[in-house]
């Protein structure tokens, strides 16, 4: 079986593509190493790896080159991942939000449509083409706010908004995945993803929350910096899935494409692994022994109170669930965040 993996060096590219070849399976890697982080996760599956896999430095707007590899590839799957991610570079820069995500993606399917119509494309969505969910009803607490009507979480059947460039470039996208199995017959699979974290995960400011939280924390432990800032009154909630988990829902969805083709999925780590920045913050003291810090700025726009998806199409579908408990999945993330921060 060959995987071509867009976005190959980033965050899931690089523990997909790790456990597909430490499973001896053919692996193509096409990313243009623009994110942080993704050179150095390129050289560190070089070294655990060796030679026997392919790296093609390019990007999926040139048209001409996207087509040259499906076309002489032919590759049983395509995990399409390769994305602009950051909410906050959609708002200064739409059009090249939308060029990526948008266009990006509609060149990855045009390539499988003419070249390749066996293949299965997996794309990586986001829970952001549901929007704000202002509709909903919430109910706060002491530590966070919670859905009053959907206590197993949300499923596929919410209404799309996508309510910023972001959201509507990757709502283009999604759109487009679905399309193409409904009208020419692709294979295609659409994951709304939730927040995901874990090893690999170079996070920043405006990606990756639980990394870059997991960072405060070790600066605070390090150093003498007074404290940070979040958006928003931190009780807002989120369901949290480790990158092995994730692994598995590309892999386990192949296995069932039979079921799974032409379908979207919300996935994330469900309510047992919901979380909100108050009750994070918690979790890292216990874990470090020093303050969390903070003081707070207005909500980011757009930003839902509470999002925690409800999986159980996927574990219907082919079998999927979380493994990896929130609080063993942190403790992890805190460690390779300071393996990070020393220098490692």
């Amino acid at each position: 079986m060959t995987w071509l993996i867009t976005g190959g060096c980033g965050f899931i590219g690089s523990n997909l593509a790790d456990t597909l070849l430490t499973q001896g399976e053919q692996v193509i890697l096409f990313d243009n190493l623009s994110r942080f982080g993704s050179s150095d996760n390129l050289e560190w599956l070089r070294k655990k790896h060796g030679k026997n896999w392919e790296f093609i430095q390019s990007d999926i707007r040139d048209t001409d080159e996207i087509n040259k590899v499906i076309r002489e590839s032919s590759p049983t799957v395509i995990a399409h991942l390769a994305g602009q991610v950051a909410m906050t570079t959609s708002l200064q820069n739409p059009r090249l939000d939308f060029e990526i995500n948008g266009l990006g993606t509609l060149n990855v399917l045009e390539a499988v449509r003419l070249y390749s119509m066996d293949t299965i494309v997996l794309y990586s969505s986001t829970n952001k083409v549901y929007g704000s969910l202002d509709e909903l009803r919430y109910r706060e607490m002491e530590l966070r706010y919670e859905l009053t009507d959907h206590p197993n979480g949300l499923n596929e059947s919410l209404q799309l908004d996508g309510q910023s460039p972001y959201g509507c470039s990757k709502l283009t996208g999604d759109q487009y995945v679905r399309d193409y199995s409904r009208m020419f017959g692709l294979r295609t699979v659409v994951f709304r993803h939730s927040s995901m974290y874990g090893g690999r995960q170079f996070a920043t400011y405006d990606q990756g929350w639980i990394g870059w939280f997991c960072q405060k924390a070790i600066e605070m432990e390090y150093s003498d910096k007074p404290s940070f800032t979040i958006s928003g009154d931190g009780k807002q909630v989120r369901d949290v899935l480790h990158a092995r988990d994730l692994v598995q829902v590309y892999m386990q969805a192949v296995e069932h494409i039979n079921n799974a083709s032409g379908q979207i999925y919300n996935i994330g780590g469900g309510m047992e692994n919901s979380l909100s920045l108050l009750e994070l913050f918690g979790m890292l003291e216990t874990f470090t022994g020093f303050s969390m810090r903070f003081e707070t700025l207005k909500w980011r726009h757009g930003d839902q109170k509470v999002f925690v998806a409800d999986v159980s199409k996927a574990t219907h579908d082919f079998g999927w669930k979380p493994s990896i408990t929130k609080k063993d999945g942190i403790r992890e993330m805190l460690a390779w965040s300071r393996e990070i921060y020393n220098g490692n």
